[in-house]
């Protein structure tokens, strides 16, 4: 089996420069897929082997697809401080570009203070702290989508 070093280090690339954590291509009788913070290597197979998968999932094999995007983290989401998305959407951690950010690491924050926005059909919602606490990590980056249940942020 040729493994292609370049269409890996071209699919990496696509993937900085996307937001995304895995894409998949199909060509022909084989498939790439490169993932990146899920803890799965690159992986390069053949047609038949994805033809297999493919049948048990329900889906054509010959179709390029996206993979998963989720959040890298999922650890993250379980942690006893961590603020998870409410939404699909956009999240924005300043009030509009250019502006001081409402949080930062080790920022302080009250119940009730608005620790990001996140953007879902051209509405902003506000995402308030339901606590009070230290800010610890901030888990996503601004402009960035996020899905339901995504960590955003972990206060303490």
């Amino acid at each position: 089996m040729k493994i292609d070093e370049s269409a890996i280090k071209k699919l990496a690339a696509l993937l900085n420069e996307t937001g995304l954590n895995e894409i998949e291509v199909v060509d022909g009788d084989q498939i790439i897929r490169v993932n990146k913070g899920m803890g799965a290597p690159a992986q390069h197979y053949t047609q038949a082997a994805a033809a297999s998968v493919a049948r048990n999932m329900g889906t054509d094999p010959g179709t390029p697809r996206v993979a998963n995007t989720d959040a890298p983290s999922t650890t993250a989401a379980e942690h006893p401080g961590a603020i998870v998305s409410p939404m699909v959407g956009t999240v924005y951690l300043a009030p509009e570009p250019g502006a001081t950010p409402f949080i930062s690491k080790g920022a302080t924050v009250k119940a009730g203070d608005t620790l990001l926005i996140i953007e879902a059909m051209k509405v902003m919602n506000p995402i308030k702290a339901e606590k009070g606490g230290v800010v610890k990590q901030i888990l996503v980056e601004s402009g960035k989508p996020v899905e339901f249940g995504d960590a955003l942020l972990i206060i303490e």
